[in-house]
């Protein structure tokens, strides 16, 4: 019987297609011309076949997806991958404070006192009760008035010992840290030689494998297949080989991961080298405290960390391993001095300064670094970085936009009423200041705003939005001080003279100075380049000095004379220890540089919903219809 030469299409494994498939191939064969395999059993053996090459075709698509690193999806197999690149993927961390323990004991009565690891101290957060513990002994001595540990890390969490005994003879002998919220960054191994023989040596964690010899005592650590971690030893050849009946001894917190960040009070759970009365002072508030590196941060990091081979050179080798030094790293920024340096007093400056890296952190929980984190992350770089680089830890500085939109909508398109419609617009921009702004290189583009606004509700037409840039200053009051605001975008600047009467393009909220404790001044410029300080009498401006400071249009920056600013108005109905100056950028488009982050000021943004009357048929509103100005004003707080 002869048989039809048609094949099977084979590039489909969609279970419909391939079912389809398998019909039209039997369908071509004589035996099955006419046959309706709808209507009889066939059918239920053509949706096995089906199944079974539809699962047949996932589990190969699968498998190929996991033997590369973009593609992969399993922890497993992307922990694995990061591997051969000698990337070890974060574990979960505690959160940790640093604080400083007093023993109130004198002089004559102790000498000396250890405070062992594992030590506890007790705080709460949210009504919740947690315990942080130290993960290695100090030793200290009294000082007449008493035993004080100053700038002790703790961690929140549990601290752990596991043992392991080493047999030779299973050469696949694993030492798995069996706990999954184990911190790796708190893993202290010592070996001890025996069960008869107490002696321990201390090894430590090996990164770069130029430095190991045969007789060196360090260990590797990696993420195992299951997620949780797991250390090896050297062979004799890389590293020490262990022996029979040796004791591994590791020590680890385990915690809570993010829930202990922001603890700030800690007491003594209990006494410290048999002494009760302790005196704990925080130092710095708990942070850090995350979750195990994700599988998208692991496959975007590996490679990064592989091409900066243990050393920092580009800003993205230090981009790399900040992020490994510092946990509660939200958003970072690094430049080079020689693309400009950074005065505290004056902002970013065009001054270039070879021979230092500036770094910028801004941390999940919005608080600025303090001095020993910032001293943390320079002496973590020390083993990384080039000689000859300095690198320098820089807080960030923000710029907030003060927003005035209108939106016209058309109220017979919705059941929203003005006030649900300006809520839902606040909604997007918050959204848009979340994924958008709020972080380095987060660019604040007018056009994208206004459509999105747009988009909010199909009611909604058109709108006019105007862009307010504003800046802190921070004075020393009852000092002569000179001050600087740069902004890094340039500022409107039509025409010489611009808008001179009325203030020009710069606003601020109010202060007073030496010699006049009646008037509150203010800033405004003449629109020639000049900073002027007035104060308002029956609303009217009347000039202190004309000539306070300067005005760089181009640059976007200003600066004052040395001003003796005794007290500060409040800002924003709140008592401030700030001066906001405000400016009319030229371009609505608002672009960070170095270590500026831009912020939507939601408190001072205005949202105003007008029906459009031409879209709602009012009989007048081809005369009487009401346009939105897109110049912005500027004026005194």
């Amino acid at each position: 019987m002869a048989v039809n030469d048609k094949r099977l299409t084979v590039t489909e494994f969609d279970f419909d297609d391939v079912k389809s498939n398998l019909k039209t191939f039997l369908k071509a064969q004589t035996e099955f011309t006419d046959y309706d395999f709808e209507g009889s059993g066939m059918n239920v053996l053509l949706d096995v076949l089906a199944y079974n090459t539809h699962y047949l075709g996932y589990n190969a698509n699968m498998l190929a997806n996991e033997m590369f690193l973009d593609s992969a999806s399993l922890r497993g197999s992307v922990a694995s991958h990061a591997k051969t690149l000698g990337y070890i993927p974060t574990s979960a961390r505690a959160a940790k404070a640093t604080i400083t323990v007093s023993l109130n004991v004198l002089a004559s009565a102790q000498a000396t006192a250890t405070m062992s690891a594992g030590t506890a101290f007790s705080t709460t957060v949210n009504n919740t009760a947690y315990q942080f513990v130290t993960d290695t002994a100090y030793t200290k001595t009294n000082s007449g008035v008493g035993i004080v540990f100053e700038n002790i890390p703790v961690y929140e969490g549990t601290y752990v010992s596991s043992r392991f005994t080493v047999d030779t003879s299973n050469s696949d002998q694993r030492f798995v840290i069996q706990e999954n919220n184990a911190d790796m960054t708190t893993l202290t191994v010592k070996v001890q030689t025996s069960s008869s023989d107490s002696t321990q040596n201390t090894y430590t964690q090996a990164t770069d494998i130029t430095g190991v010899t045969a007789t060196s005592n360090v260990y590797f650590l990696q993420e195992a297949e299951s997620g949780k971690f797991e250390i090896y030893f050297g062979d004799g050849i890389i590293g020490r080989a262990l022996s029979d009946d040796n004791i591994i001894i590791l020590t680890y917190v385990v915690s809570n991961k993010a829930a202990a960040n922001g603890a700030s009070t800690f007491t003594s759970a209990g006494g410290i080298a048999s002494i009760t009365d302790i005196s704990v002072r925080t130092d710095v508030k708990a942070t850090g405290g995350a979750e195990p590196e994700s599988i998208a941060s692991i496959k975007y990091n590996a490679p990064l960390d592989y091409a900066a081979q243990g050393r920092c050179v580009t800003t993205e080798d230090y981009k790399v391993v900040v992020k490994g030094l510092y946990n509660d790293t939200k958003s970072l920024q690094v430049w080079g001095g020689e693309s400009g340096s950074y005065d505290t007093s004056l902002g970013v400056v065009d001054t270039k300064e070879y021979g230092k890296v500036f770094i910028s952190i801004k941390s999940t929980t919005g608080q600025m670094l303090t001095k020993i984190e910032k001293d943390e992350i320079v002496a973590g770089l020390a083993t990384y970085k080039v000689a000859g680089i300095t690198p320098v830890v820089v807080d960030p500085e923000t710029t907030s936009l003060i927003l005035n939109t209108t939106f016209k909508y058309d109220s017979s398109a919705t059941t929203e009423t003005n006030s649900s419609l300006v809520t839902l617009v606040t909604n997007t921009l918050t959204t848009y200041n979340t994924d958008n702004l709020s972080q380095f290189d987060g660019i604040f583009r007018l056009s994208k705003v206004q459509r999105l606004i747009d988009d909010t509700n199909t009611a909604i037409l058109s709108n006019i939005t105007s862009v307010t840039m504003a800046n802190k200053i921070t004075p020393t009051l009852n000092a002569a001080t000179s001050y600087s605001s740069s902004f890094n975008n340039a500022f409107y600047y039509p025409y010489s003279g611009y808008n001179k009467a009325a203030g020009g393009i710069i606003a601020s909220t109010g202060f007073k100075i030496q010699g006049d404790t009646v008037n509150t001044m203010f800033f405004d410029d003449d629109g020639e380049g000049n900073l002027r300080m007035y104060y308002l009498v029956s609303g009217a401006r009347v000039y202190k000095d004309s000539k306070v400071g300067t005005v760089d249009y181009a640059k976007g920056t200003i600066k004052t004379v040395s001003l003796i600013i005794t007290d500060i108005s409040d800002v924003d109905g709140a008592t401030s220890t700030t001066i906001r100056v405000t400016a009319i950028p030229d371009s609505k488009d608002i672009v960070p540089v170095r270590n500026q982050l831009i912020e939507i000021d939601f408190v001072n943004t205005i949202i105003t919903g007008e029906v459009d009357t031409i879209a709602v048929s009012d009989a007048s509103a081809g005369s009487t219809y009401q346009t939105t100005s897109t110049v912005t004003s500027t004026s005194s707080y």
